[in-house]
């Protein structure tokens, strides 16, 4: 009889069992029955395909059926880069809400942010930043997402990453110049890149286009402020390159005749109205550009700005009273990746934007002056090699002689011992500006010149070298440098200094 009952139970155990088994395997046989219904298999292609179409309720069934949600591709990409790249927004958040990391490396080491940026998917680039995906990952040949929206020319990308790399723009057009993308050129103009920005050796973007035959990008240039006349370190301009390199066409584009308003001095207030002029003219490209993401994606709340407000001309800083003086903030951006260059400043300044820079070079270079006669060279489609004296017109200009003379200058070209340079003045007739061209020093059109904001008072001021300011509280500052990508600020009460970046128009 016991034994019997133990028969019996074991019998009643394995019916549980198996009932059980079955029961268990119900559910999953019915899932894939229904995934094959929806033209599906639980393979690895197909979970990537189902995650790219955006297709949610078989992404649900997946799951239901245990398929892993981190499966990769043979190169190693998930689902989740799978749904980046082709813009599908609810996988990915359907992913994210999986487990899945938003900054999963895949192959190349790419991030599902890079798989978005590779496929021109501006919206999810968009999204994923404000989901916390870091912008500043680099893949394993050392791409950030910015550089590779570069070369990919993905310039709505280059607008949404340029606020994250503030510190690396300057490099990012250089490589916009290299491969030839005017559009990012264009955008990264607008968040603070310079035109000015120069390779080791001296190249401007202007001159690498050129070099590179890139005809676009060196008209883009030329259209917003590069140098035709510039120098690399070898003594090259930007149609020198273009011509060793076998462009006759941009060569010829960017060397022909100098204007006569190209041979003239520019007046603060022209500087001041030309700057204005392209800021104002990017500000209203921002309003256009954010009404249509909104449009776009109205879930996502971006902000839209303000229709340009008319503007009272901006007005030389020396002598202003800004807005009381704060500490900075982080760059916009970049408070959730704050390094060792985001530090606090070293003190209060009132809430200052560096908008645009300006330095214009002249198509003519002092090379001697002997007795009265001064000996110019004139850059144009042939190089032209004139003497001018004291009163003279310099040929197709409307800039006068006034005087010449050589006297000694400490030199860098010489370890900084003096030596004896040329020195001519000569002033625009029609401005009544005035200029010293010194030998071996690039002639320009006026010193450099900084746009600066007062982010209080949205007012605009053009700053140079050596003038004065306060702030509302009475602290007091000097500009102590301006340059393509900064200007640098003393405090005339104990010395610090601190810098303040180039944001450019939209930055």
């Amino acid at each position: 009889m016991h034994g019997i009952g133990r028969i019996w139970r074991n019998s009643a155990l394995t019916a549980v069992f198996l009932i059980t088994a079955t029961a268990c395997r119900k559910p999953a046989e019915a899932v894939k029955s229904d995934l094959g219904e929806a033209g599906y298999q639980l393979t690895t292609a197909d979970w990537l395909r189902a995650n790219s179409t955006d297709d949610l309720p078989a992404l649900k069934k997946f799951v239901a059926a245990g398929f892993p949600t981190d499966t990769c591709d043979a190169a190693g990409d998930s689902a989740l880069h799978a749904a980046a790249a082709a813009g599908a927004r609810n996988a990915v958040d359907f992913l994210l809400g999986h487990g899945l990391a938003i900054d999963l490396p895949g192959a190349n080491a790419r991030t599902p942010l890079m798989a978005a940026v590779l496929s021109k998917q501006t919206e999810m680039v968009r999204w994923l930043l404000r989901q916390g995906a870091n912008p500043r990952s680099r893949d394993k040949d050392g791409y950030a997402p910015l550089m590779l929206a570069v070369r990919e020319g993905a310039s709505g990308a280059v607008a949404e990453l340029a606020p994250y790399h503030r510190d690396s723009l300057d490099s990012a057009i250089l490589l916009a110049a290299l491969v030839g993308r005017p559009e990012a050129i264009d955008t990264l103009t607008n968040y603070g890149a310079s035109v000015y920005a120069r390779m080791e050796d001296g190249r401007t973007p202007l001159m690498i286009a050129a070099e590179n035959g890139h005809a676009a990008a060196v008209d883009l240039l030329l259209d917003i402020g590069a140098s035709r006349f510039s120098t690399d370190s070898g003594g090259r301009t930007a149609a020198d390159l273009a011509t060793s390199a076998g462009h006759a066409e941009i060569a010829a584009t960017i060397s022909r005749t100098p204007l006569p308003q190209e041979l003239a001095l520019e007046s603060p207030a022209e500087v001041a109205s030309a700057m204005d002029a392209f800021v104002d003219a990017a500000a209203a490209k921002t309003t256009a550009d954010s009404a249509t993401a909104v449009a776009a994606t109205p879930e996502a709340g971006a902000p839209v700005s303000s229709p340009a407000k008319t503007r009272s001309p901006s007005r030389p800083i020396q002598g202003e009273v800004l807005s009381a003086a704060v500490r900075a903030p982080a760059p916009a951006g970049q408070s959730a990746l704050a390094t060792e260059k985001n530090e606090p400043p070293s003190f209060p300044l009132p809430p200052l934007v560096m908008r645009h820079y300006r330095e214009r070079d002249l198509p003519v270079e002092l090379r001697s002056v002997e007795g009265e006669t001064a000996t110019l060279g004139i850059r144009s489609t042939r190089r032209q090699v004139l003497s001018v004296r004291p009163g003279e017109t310099i040929p197709g200009s409307r800039l006068v002689v006034l005087r010449m003379r050589r006297r000694m200058e400490d030199s860098k070209l010489n370890l900084g011992q003096p030596m004896e340079v040329s020195v001519m003045e000569v002033r625009d007739s029609t401005t009544g500006e005035t200029r010293e061209w010194i030998s071996g020093v690039p002639s320009t059109a006026h010193d450099p010149l900084a746009l600066i904001e007062d982010a209080a008072t949205g007012r605009r001021y053009t700053a140079t070298t050596g003038q004065r300011f306060k702030s509302a509280d009475g602290a007091e500052f000097i500009v102590s440098d301006v340059r393509p990508n900064q200007i640098v600020i003393e405090d005339a009460a104990t010395g610090a200094v601190q810098t303040i970046p180039l944001r450019g128009p939209r930055g």
